[in-house]
C-alpha cells in the first residue's frame, strides 16, 4: 500500500508536456506581472511631492548621501514627517539607509532608478529601438549641472 502511494506521488510529480508549457507560461506571466507591480509601487512612492524632492536631493548628493535630519532641514519638512516619507521610499526600493553614530544616512538607489527607466523604454518605439537610444545610455545623474 505504501508503495502505491509513492508511485502515485511520482506520477503526479511528472507533469505532461502541455502542463510544463503551461507552467512556463504562468511563470513568465507572473514574472512580468511582478515587474509591473514593482514599477507601480515605485511610481506611487515618487508620486508625492516631498518624496520626489527628497529622492532628487539624494541623487544630487551621491555617493555620500545625507542624514535624515539634513534632508528634512533642506526641504523644510518636520523630522517625523520626513522619516515617514523616507520609509516609503525605502520600502519601494528608491533609497537605502545606514546608521552612522546617532544619524541615519540615506542614499539614492541609482541601480533601482536605472531598472525603472529600462523597464519603461524596454519595449519602446514600436520596434524602432534607435529612437530610444538616447534614453538607453547611462546618464551621469550625479554630475553637477553646468549653467
Amino acid at each position: 500500500m505504501l508503495r502505491d502511494i509513492f508511485r502515485c506521488d511520482r506520477q503526479r510529480a511528472r507533469p505532461a508536456a502541455r502542463d510544463k508549457a503551461l507552467t512556463v507560461f504562468s511563470f513568465v506571466y507572473m514574472f512580468g506581472r511582478m515587474e509591473i507591480n514593482n514599477a507601480v509601487v515605485g511610481f506611487a512612492a515618487l508620486s508625492q511631492e516631498t518624496r520626489l524632492e527628497a529622492f532628487r536631493l539624494l541623487v544630487r548628493h551621491e555617493p555620500e548621501g545625507l542624514a535624515a535630519g539634513e534632508i528634512a532641514r533642506q526641504l523644510s519638512v518636520p523630522h517625523n514627517t520626513m522619516s515617514a516619507h523616507l520609509a516609503v521610499l525605502q520600502r519601494a526600493g528608491w533609497v537605502s539607509s545606514r546608521r552612522q553614530s546617532r544619524s541615519i544616512i540615506y542614499r539614492a538607489n541609482l541601480a533601482h532608478m536605472n531598472d525603472i527607466v529600462q523597464f519603461l523604454v524596454r519595449d519602446c518605439c514600436a520596434g524602432h529601438p534607435e529612437v530610444c537610444d538616447p534614453l538607453n545610455t547611462s546618464p551621469d545623474t550625479c554630475a553637477k549641472s553646468q549653467e
